[in-house]
C-alpha cells in the first residue's frame, strides 16, 4: 500500500464547496468519481480542508492510497485530467509516508481575497467589486492586530463541530495595485469555517470609516460572531497554498 498526496486546482463556481454533501455537486465527489473510474474500483480521498460554495483553489491537497506504487505518477495525473471536468486540474502526485495526513499534517494554509474598484466583465467573476473609497492604510493597521490574538470566534460560522477556535496568524496584509485592485493575503496554521470572508467583511468596515481600528480589536475580544461584519461573497476567495513538513515526503 502506498499513500500519495495529490495536488490540484479548481474553479469553485459551480460546486457546493469541497466536501461531499447530499444537496449538491462538490469537488471531492468529482475527484473521487474520476479516480474510481481510472482505477476501476471505489476510492475515497481526504482533503486538506474545506472550501465553501463558490470558493476556488489554486492549490488543494488530498491524500489517498494505492494498492501498489504508481509506475509513472505524471502519466497517472495526465489520465486523471482527461476524465476530470475542465474546471478541476491535477498537476502532481507525490508519495508520502503511510501515516501522512493531508489535513492534520499541514503546517499552514494561505488564502487570497481579490477586490476590484470598478466594473469589469473580465475580472468580476473572480473578484468582488466594492463601491466608494476604501482606506487601505487603516485596513492594514487593523489587519496587523490579528497577530495579537489567537481566539477568532468572532469570525467563525456558528455551530461548527471544531474543538477550538484558536488559530495562529502568520501573515495578514492588503496589497494594493492600480485601478482600485487589491488583494488580502492571510496565512495561518488553520482557519475556522467562513473565517477569511468574515475577516475581510469586517476589515472593509474599517476601510469605509465605519469602525476604528480599536473597535476592530474589541470585536475580536467579544468572541461573538454577531459583533463582526458580514461575510463577503465566496467567488473572490482563493485557497493559494498549503505547506507541509519535509519529512513526510518519500522523495
Amino acid at each position: 500500500m502506498q499513500r500519495y498526496f495529490i495536488y490540484f486546482s479548481y474553479d469553485g463556481t459551480r460546486y457546493h464547496g469541497w466536501q461531499k454533501q447530499p444537496n449538491g455537486i462538490t469537488v471531492q465527489e468529482c475527484l473521487e468519481q474520476a479516480l474510481s473510474m481510472l482505477l476501476r474500483r471505489d476510492l475515497s480521498v481526504v482533503g486538506a480542508g474545506r472550501t465553501d460554495t463558490g470558493v476556488h483553489a489554486r492549490t488543494m491537497v488530498a491524500h489517498f492510497d494505492l494498492d501498489e506504487p504508481a509506475a509513472d505518477p505524471a502519466a497517472f495525473c495526465d489520465k486523471l485530467n482527461r476524465i476530470l471536468p475542465p474546471d478541476i486540474a491535477v498537476y502532481k502526485m507525490v508519495p508520502v509516508r503511510a501515516d501522512a495526513h493531508s489535513r492534520f499534517d499541514a503546517l499552514s494554509r494561505k488564502y487570497h481575497y481579490y477586490l476590484v474598484g470598478q466594473k469589469s466583465p473580465f475580472e468580476e467573476r473572480y473578484a468582488w467589486r466594492y463601491r466608494g473609497r476604501l482606506d487601505f492604510e487603516a485596513m492594514n493597521r487593523a489587519a496587523e492586530r490579528l497577530f495579537d490574538y489567537t481566539d477568532f470566534t468572532s469570525f467563525s460560522k456558528l455551530h461548527t463541530d471544531v474543538k477550538t477556535n484558536n488559530c495562529r496568524i502568520m501573515e495578514a496584509r492588503w496589497i494594493v495595485g492600480d485601478g482600485g485592485r487589491a488583494v488580502f493575503v492571510i496565512q495561518a496554521d488553520r482557519f475556522l469555517r467562513n473565517m477569511v470572508r468574515a475577516v475581510v467583511g469586517t476589515l472593509l468596515e474599517v476601510g469605509r470609516g465605519k469602525i476604528p481600528v480599536d473597535e476592530f480589536c474589541r470585536i475580536i475580544e467579544r468572541k461573538n460572531r454577531c459583533a463582526a461584519g458580514v461575510s463577503v461573497p465566496g467567488h473572490a476567495l482563493f485557497l493559494e497554498e498549503i505547506t507541509y513538513p519535509d519529512d513526510i515526503f518519500e522523495i
